[in-house]
């Protein structure tokens, strides 16, 4: 059974920077889709950022391109999220997830069917 446990969000000034870690644990951690989602109350889940276990290549929300970076660590069976240009409006509730590997789209949670506990990130003005 996969097993997420998210960690490094906090509170910080507009245009500040946070780091978010997703350890992955509970399957062979290779070639699978890994993401980082956020929602706040009353919004649907929305996907922010993605990338393949064992590979490099990205996938960004309009919303967060420029200037959040996502990242893993295959030693460690780390995804990170790094969030820099801070703005008030990506306050949320920040939650790394794994696909499904059903072939369904990347930024649709619904095809996720492992979710970490979530790390909240509030960012003020």
């Amino acid at each position: 059974q996969v097993q997420l446990v998210e960690s490094g969000g906090g509170s910080v000034q507009a245009g500040g920077s946070l780091k978010l870690s997703c350890k992955v644990s509970g399957y062979t951690y290779n070639r699978r889709w890994m993401a980082w989602f956020r929602q706040t109350p009353g919004k649907e889940r929305e996907g922010v950022a993605m990338i393949p276990t064992g590979g490099d290549i990205t996938d960004y929300a309009d919303s967060v391109k420029g200037r959040f970076t996502v990242s893993q660590d295959n030693a460690k069976k780390t995804v990170y999220l790094q969030m820099n240009s801070l703005k008030p409006e990506d306050t949320a509730m920040y939650y790394c997830a794994a696909h499904s590997r059903n072939g369904g789209s990347l930024y649709d949670p619904r095809n996720y069917n492992a979710w970490g506990q979530g790390t909240q990130v509030t960012v003020s003005s």
